[in-house]
């Protein structure tokens, strides 16, 4: 694609369906009838093949230098919700939470949204609830991993599979040194992103707002 590249997750549910769109292909030219039938599946098979090669799709971006004190979308999509809540897993307290929704449309990959260590890191089996449902945050299979930033504040990512997201990915490593923008993970097929920072910080970002990974600052951290 131009000005896109494909992201390395993608290589074997590319490959399984191109063996699929082949194997139809030879059904279509090798059968005597040439029925209809077969084309229509060549041609939604085709389009499979297009739909997946898209979901592993990486834009070039060129994409600004993070300040210390920003939080920047993790991931593309819809902020679906700005909320006050206790975050039991880690800070068992009240935080600031932002939920971003990604669709089959966005870019998958997922992004550090600040710069720092990684403090905590933990992947949790669990249901497969539609993403904006208000309990797929903890009974969803998800992956929380914590960054605590240079000025010592800790803010919270968790990658939260859905109904079709079944497949969540992170490279995130117990004491590792990140930086903002960098790859945290990917959801295969679309899921939601929830980042979780002090009460207190601002907001940048309303609901209903779209946002890209690494390029919109959702909160500024008071240093």
């Amino acid at each position: 694609m131009f000005g896109y590249s494909i992201h390395k997750e993608g290589g074997a549910s590319i490959a399984w369906v191109s063996l699929l769109l082949i194997l139809v292909c030879l059904l279509v030219f090798l059968s005597q009838s040439g029925s209809w039938l077969l084309w229509l599946l060549l041609g939604l098979c085709f389009c499979l093949w297009l739909l997946v090669v898209s979901f592993f799709r990486i834009p070039q971006r060129t994409y600004l230098e993070a300040g210390d004190s920003s939080i920047m979308a993790p991931a593309d999509g819809r902020v679906v919700d700005i909320t006050e809540m206790e975050e039991p897993e880690y800070f068992k307290t009240v935080c600031t939470r932002i939920s971003v929704f990604m669709s089959a449309s966005n870019v998958h990959v997922n992004r550090y949204p600040v710069s720092g260590k990684v403090v905590y890191s933990c992947y949790h089996p669990g249901k497969f609830l539609v993403a904006w449902h208000e309990k797929s945050s903890v009974t969803n299979e998800h992956n929380t991993v914590v960054i605590r930033t240079v000025d010592g504040t800790d803010v919270l990512v968790r990658q939260i599979a859905g109904a079709v997201a079944r497949r969540i990915v992170s490279y995130a490593e117990p004491e590792a040194e990140v930086k903002a923008l960098d790859e945290l993970g990917f959801i295969k097929f679309g899921s939601r992103v929830d980042v979780f920072f002090p009460v207190g910080t601002r907001v940048c970002v309303r609901e209903g707002q779209k946002v890209r990974g690494g390029l919109d600052v959702l909160a500024e951290i008071s240093i």
